[in-house]
């Protein structure tokens, strides 16, 4: 059985109970205000998050054994995390295990997250390490695939970094998981067009292949640089990704909007801008919708498709172009004193800084000492590889 806790607004309700997990039946409800139109939920089961719910609207009804009739439509839940003792550190976990010594984890789930029509395969990979190799939003995770380093014969192959991409509770919601966002690297002849496998990224290539049970060496966890700042909790934080650099950012997103952390209560202002070639490129895209319609004061999301949108001088539309589009909300956010983070491949960072230069230019700007400043207040948060 799982207890919820039902709240209008901010003024609380009553609690009811799911009969069983998953169940859509009729539930008991507590009174209401005659004018209330929805209720908000919070779910004090992690495993309810197993059941396909992403931070997605789910649809429950309910008969008032009381005064008012009730019926719940869109339904969100908080997830309740545990272990608490995550949130106990002060410090975050740097290099538990090391390249000679790692840890010996287990592939627990493999899922390609984009459609048909996306250049390339992308997958959403959970690692199981057993709450052995904890880790902060932000952080990274290193892997070291199987078999021997083609430049050092004899020799281990070296390790590769991925940016976490959920929080530290992991997608079970219960510390004993890490998920990374891994697109495969494969190399294609510019003569001939074909795919040349002995090109392929190795790493990648072992990670988007896996399955369920095999076993993975992990190092870290490593990073400091895009840590998300939690000493004000009403803060503005500013995101902009390419591609499989949107990683991090779903730990942060979730740790906001999806997680009941009694640590953590987001009231600040969360703006993604992700950069990806098509619609079927898109990634964790129901997640952030649902938080759009959940928490719309506190989540902006943009995307920016090259292949299918145009910016305005009728050129492809990149994320840079998103951010000239809104440049002069991000300058006031950002003299403000909000965050502004970039994850991606380094190709992405000298259009945006031409970009935010050509904008501060234009406000009467020296955008280098402007830079200099963001990074002395700890404003500017930048990891491309």
């Amino acid at each position: 059985m799982a207890q919820v806790v039902v709240a209008a607004g901010a003024a609380q309700m009553g609690s009811m109970v799911l009969p069983s997990q998953g169940s859509t039946r009729d539930i008991v409800t507590a009174s209401q205000s005659p004018n209330c139109r929805g209720v908000r939920v919070q779910v004090l089961w992690p495993q309810f998050s197993r059941n396909k719910f992403l931070g997605e609207g789910l649809e429950l009804s309910a008969r008032s054994r009381l005064s008012t009739q009730l019926r719940l439509t869109k339904i969100y839940a908080k997830v309740v995390t545990i272990p608490i003792e995550l949130e106990e550190a002060t410090e975050p976990p740097i290099n538990l295990f090391k390249p000679k010594e790692p840890y010996t984890a287990t592939i627990k789930s493999n899922q390609k997250i984009v459609g048909p029509k996306a250049p390339g395969e992308t997958c959403h990979i959970v690692i199981d390490h057993g709450g052995n190799v904890p880790y902060w939003e932000g952080q990274s995770y290193g892997v070291i695939p199987p078999g021997e380093n083609p430049k050092k014969p004899g020799m281990p192959n070296t390790v590769r970094l991925y940016s976490i991409a959920s929080t530290r509770y992991g997608d079970d919601f219960d510390g004993k998981t890490a998920s990374l966002c891994v697109r495969r690297a494969v190399y294609y002849d510019p003569e001939t067009g074909k795919e040349d496998p002995a090109k392929k990224g190795i790493c990648s290539n072992f990670l988007c292949d896996s399955k369920p049970g095999d076993k993975v060496l992990i190092t870290g966890p490593s990073g400091k640089v895009m840590l998300l700042p939690e000493d004000d909790q009403k803060a503005c934080h500013i995101m902009v990704a390419t591609g499989t650099g949107i990683a991090p950012y779903r730990g942060y997103l979730r740790r906001m909007f999806m997680e009941n952390v009694p640590t953590f209560k987001f009231e600040g202002l969360a703006w993604l801008f992700l950069g990806v070639a098509n619609t079927d490129s898109l990634l964790y895209n129901e997640e952030f919708i649902s938080y759009q319609k959940q928490y719309p004061k506190n989540f902006r999301y943009d995307i920016a498709l090259s292949r299918e949108q145009l910016n305005k001088k009728g050129g492809k539309m990149y994320v840079q172009d998103k951010i000239e589009e809104y440049s002069e909300e991000i300058f006031k956010l950002l003299d403000g004193g909000a965050h502004i983070y970039f994850c991606g491949l380094k190709g992405m960072m000298p259009g945006i800084q031409d970009t935010l230069k050509r904008v501060a230019e234009e406000r009467g700007e020296s955008w280098d000492q402007k830079l200099l400043k963001l990074k002395k207040n700890k404003q500017w948060h930048v990891e491309v590889y």
